[in-house]
């Protein structure tokens, strides 16, 4: 498809609509802003950067970029994981970063109005001074609210909790003709139609500009237990999920990792965790309001898992040894990633097929030759398998990457998954797409984006191509 250029005229028109200062040109500027968090990403410099700073300026930027045909991509605080916020097309980048004011915080009706620039961590801090609690839990805490709409971000809590879609109860969005909807409500329950805002939720900004969310909360609960589980087996630890899950526990989180990643994530923090001999581990995090009850769920839990051979089961129930478990869990994957070439698959399995699919990476590796680490979310199936260059020369890498992926994706689509659980599709994953969804379901995907956005400026290249 042709697209408008941006001329001088339009750099001035720009200006008129945010203000000269938050129209950024220059070389060094546009490349701070022309790539994501992806592994092995693109690099594609925009021709402007643009940073609204309310609605109504984000409503005359696309009108203009829709009048002339431009292409425009919004970004949050760039940290994803599938070159969803890169220009491809280059055009204009439309930056949140100035939109990050929250809004109202209504203890009474546990709700939170907040912009789409507002970064996670800022929300979770302020909403937790009075003891409520935001459950959406992304790894990347400076990630934004927007992104997190845009993907139908999950993380470590989506056992008890969910994703993100579970909390959002409205959307202010901008159309690509600078037409704003305004979704949902301060309401828990709502039956009108064709559901627009759950539409928008997980579209990763090609069907409109989120600007505004509606969040539901939650009451803080009064304490949480993180339980650190060693395995010398790989697959007794996902059997040990398995059967967590069908006794019908419901932990905040189960996290699943192998020890070299345990190991890569230790050098990276500078602290250490004990049973470096075991092959792999479970992290576990439970909470609630009663210690009583706490206790009896780590012992079911503990039970469950020395049942299954794990080495032992430690328990941290204090402050400093529960942040201490999880910020070397936080750091897997810049772990993994920021001291080598690796990539990343992000599928989702139903969790009892865990201990099949993850004989199927180990299968995977040996055949390829490539060094393959696994972590993940293993209480709703969300695993992340990193294929590694390692030792490979780069013709070799280049040769063998693209099947090792296809392969790590028809495997887990085999068992029954699908080929993103949380990170979304943006253009990275965009040629797996048709591995797992039929031919009709991606005609009705594409009709839908050409609804929303005739002119295709909106995102182009991400999730589908029209």
């Amino acid at each position: 498809m042709e697209y408008g250029k941006v001329t001088e005229d339009v750099i001035e028109r720009l200006k008129e609509i945010v203000g000269s200062e938050n129209v950024l040109t220059d070389e060094d500027a546009l490349k701070n802003y022309s790539y994501d968090e992806t592994p092995l990403g693109l690099i594609k410099p925009p021709d402007v950067v643009v940073k609204p700073g309310s609605t109504e300026e984000v409503s005359k930027v696309l009108a203009l970029a829709n009048e002339m045909r431009i292409p425009v991509t919004p970004r949050g605080q760039g940290t994803g994981l599938c070159n969803g916020a890169v220009p491809v097309y280059g055009g204009i980048l439309l930056s949140l970063e100035r939109m990050n004011r929250i809004l109202e915080i209504d203890e009474e009706n546990l709700m939170a109005v907040v912009e789409a620039g507002v970064i996670l961590s800022d929300l979770r801090r302020e909403v937790e001074k009075r003891g409520l609690f935001y459950p959406a839990d992304p790894g990347e805490r400076t990630s934004a609210i927007g992104g997190n709409v845009n993907t139908n971000a999950g993380g470590m809590n989506g056992v008890k909790y969910g994703k993100t879609r579970d909390y959002i109860l409205g959307l202010e969005a901008v159309l690509p003709n600078g037409k704003v909807l305004n979704l949902g409500g301060k309401v828990v329950k709502r039956s009108m139609g064709y559901d627009l805002m759950h539409l928008i939720i997980g579209s990763e900004g090609t069907l409109a500009v989120v600007t505004k969310v509606i969040i539901r909360l939650m009451r803080l609960p009064k304490i949480f237990m993180t339980l650190y589980i060693p395995f010398n087996n790989l697959f007794d630890a996902a059997r040990a999920v398995s059967e967590i899950l069908r006794e019908r526990m419901t932990p905040t989180a189960i996290e699943f990792v192998e020890r070299d990643v345990i190991i890569e994530a230790e050098k990276r923090v500078g602290k250490s965790m004990p049973h470096h001999d075991s092959e792999a581990y479970l992290i576990i995090r439970i909470d609630g309001d009663k210690e009583e009850n706490l206790y009896e769920d780590a012992e079911a839990i503990s039970e469950i898992c020395l049942r299954n051979n794990a080495v032992d089961v430690l328990v941290a129930d204090t402050k400093d040894r529960q942040e201490r478990i999880w910020d070397i869990r936080s750091i897997f994957y810049e772990a993994i990633v920021k001291s080598r070439v690796a990539d990343i698959v992000d599928a989702a399995i139903p969790p009892s097929k865990i201990p099949e699919y993850v004989m199927r990476i180990k299968e995977i590796s040996k055949r390829y030759g490539v060094r393959i680490l696994s972590y993940g979310h293993a209480g709703d199936g969300n695993i992340h398998v990193h294929p590694i260059k390692d030792g490979l020369t780069d013709e070799e890498w280049e040769e063998k990457l693209p099947r090792v992926m296809e392969e790590l994706y028809k495997e887990a689509i085999a068992l029954g998954g699908v080929i993103s659980g949380e990170h979304g599709i943006g253009f990275t994953k965009k040629k797996y797409l048709p591995l797992c969804l039929d031919k009709e379901q991606l005609r009705l995907m594409r009709e839908i984006k050409r609804i929303f956005d005739p002119n295709n400026i909106l995102n182009p290249g991400k999730v589908i191509d029209v």
